[in-house]
Parts: structure tokens; sequence; C-alpha cells
């Protein structure tokens, strides 16, 4: 049984903290450390436009990969930022070969409609909200996607799974949060389902 982690600052220093712990002791899970990090990473891979099932495959391929390279990552701080490059490299790997498939040549076509099943069990509101954050920029989704499961997020770390200047995060989240508050106020639904 793990000691429950305390509470840093940042991700990345719980999630430094949790590799630390996985690899002082080799009988120590890496549990704490997946659920931890699991849901940024599964954004991550999502905003490099793969559907659920790649994502889901991209994230237990860079899990593996950590599995197998714990004792290359000299600062257990960094581990956070191993992931995401990692994650993020996979993703573009994943996209290009499905393009490859189909016979695409041009840019990436994100995701942007959710899965029908998924939009069934949606209430109406729900469904108002993401009819719009789906018309949003690939940049406004891929970045409130991240945000959305960081409660401290960090912005060098963030600019790093991005490919985003640390300085433009926080203006760009406010355009795209503001953006998404304007739609949703022109839209009648909105107010009869909020």
């Amino acid at each position: 049984m793990t000691e429950p982690l305390t509470s840093p600052a940042t991700l990345a220093a719980r999630a430094g903290q949790a590799f630390q712990a996985y690899r002082d002791d080799p009988g120590t899970p890496i549990d704490d450390l997946v659920r931890l990090v699991t849901p940024i990473l599964w954004h991550c891979a999502r905003g490099q436009g793969l559907d659920e099932a790649s994502a889901g495959d991209v994230v237990q391929t860079a899990w593996m990969r950590l599995v197998e390279r714990a004792s290359t990552i000299a600062d257990p701080q960094a581990v956070l930022g191993w992931l995401l490059s990692t994650t993020r490299r996979e993703a573009w790997r994943v996209a290009a070969a499905h393009r490859r498939a189909r016979g695409e040549l041009d840019e990436r076509t994100p995701a942007t409609t959710p899965d029908p099943a998924a939009q069934a069990g949606l209430d109406e509101q729900s469904q108002v909200l993401w009819a719009h954050v789906s018309a949003l920029s690939e940049r406004c989704r891929a970045l409130l996607r991240v945000i959305a499961h960081a409660d401290r997020p960090d912005y060098a770390l963030l600019s790093e799974a991005l490919g985003m200047p640390v300085g433009s995060i926080g203006p760009t989240r406010g355009r795209c949060l503001a953006k998404l508050r304007a739609a949703l106020a022109a839209d009648p639904r909105w107010e009869t389902a909020s």
C-alpha cells in the first residue's frame, strides 16, 4: 500500500512526487501517477485530432514507454513534461498513419463531433454547451480541454504540450472563454437549458 501523496502546489510537483515514489520502491504501484496525469494526457492526445479509441491507445503507449524508460528520467519533476511530449509525439505519429491510411495529404481534421452514443446521454444544457465548444477553433478546444483537467495549470508544461508560447496561454484562454460565453449568451437554448 502506498502512502497518500502530500499536496504540492502544481500538477508537475505532484506528478514528480508520485513518480519518485514509484522509482524509489519497485513494489510501489504507478497507480497514483496514472490517476493524476491520465486525464491531461488523454486530452493532449484528443487535442491532436484523434478519435477516442486512438487517443486511448496513444495514452497507453505513453505509459508503457514511461515504465520501460523510467530510469532514464533524471529529474522526477520532469516526468509530466516527458509524458506530455511522449503523448504528443505518439499522437502525431498515429494521426499521420490514419491520414496515410485514408490517402489524405492535407492537414489533419480534428475530431470535433462527439460520439453519437455519448451525445444521446447528454442533457439539453450539455448538448448546447458542447455544440458551442465544438464550434471554437482547434486551438481553443485544445487549450480548454487541457486546462479543464488541471487544477493548477503549469504554463510551461502547457506551452510544451500545446506548442504555444507561455505568454499567450492566459490571454488565449481568456479570449476562448469570452467567445464561448458570447456564443452561449446569444443562444436562446442556453437560457432555457440553464
